[in-house]
């Protein structure tokens, strides 16, 4: 497949991120967890600069220490022309989102005629990268209950991976197969087009170390 890259979002955080949170001697937690990133796919670059604590240029507030230090990922995100697909590159991982009409009938994990031709595209890239260790999560809108979207999303997710295995024959290939349901929105659930990019299927796995 072919894609027409319409929007480019590129959204930078530095690549190197120094020490710069201060922690005063009762420093509030901030929580770094991104609610829309499902576990497991958390960046876990550490910081390659090491920072000098008692550097008299850093001007640290009486009593305060450093934080330690950490790398923020660069996130690149392509989507193609029609919005169907999505790809999202990061330091460490590469990841596809597929919307579930492009794969699926509706409320269906039966794969339709395009699916398999947009599976073997992932299955490509992720021979380039060399990649062994393959995340297929699958995720649906709020609507309908809890426990439907639970089940239809692990049986989405499944169909995926079964492709991507045969395509992939590749011995050493290990999956982790999810399905979260309504979890993890990347859309306003509240609108038909917020909902239709809720439901989709999400491939990830880790880039080529250069």
């Amino acid at each position: 497949m072919t894609t027409t890259p319409r929007l480019g979002l590129v959204l930078s955080a530095a690549a190197l991120l120094l020490a710069a949170h201060l922690r005063a001697a009762a420093p509030a937690h901030a929580d770094d967890t991104d609610p829309s990133a499902p576990p497991g796919t958390e960046p876990s670059a550490t910081a390659p600069v090491k920072v000098d604590p008692t550097d008299p240029e850093l001007k640290l507030p009486e009593g305060a220490t450093l934080a330690e230090p950490k790398v923020l990922d660069i996130k690149s995100v392509v989507e193609d022309q029609s919005g169907d697909e999505r790809r999202e590159d990061t330091n460490a991982d590469v990841t596809f989102a597929l919307q579930a009409e492009v794969l699926f009938g509706k409320d269906s994990a039966k794969l339709g005629a395009q699916a398999k031709a947009r599976i073997a595209t992932i299955a490509e890239e992720i021979k380039k990268q060399n990649a062994t260790r393959i995340r297929v999560f699958g995720f649906t809108d709020n609507l309908g209950t809890s426990a439907h979207g639970d089940v239809l999303s692990k049986q989405r997710a499944n169909a995926v991976q079964a492709v991507l295995d045969q395509d992939l024959n590749d011995p050493e290939a290990t999956f982790e197969v999810r399905g979260y349901g309504e979890q993890y929105p990347i859309a306003d659930n509240s609108t038909e087009a917020g909902r239709k990019k809720n439901r989709r299927v999400e491939v990830s796995f880790p880039r080529a170390r250069q």
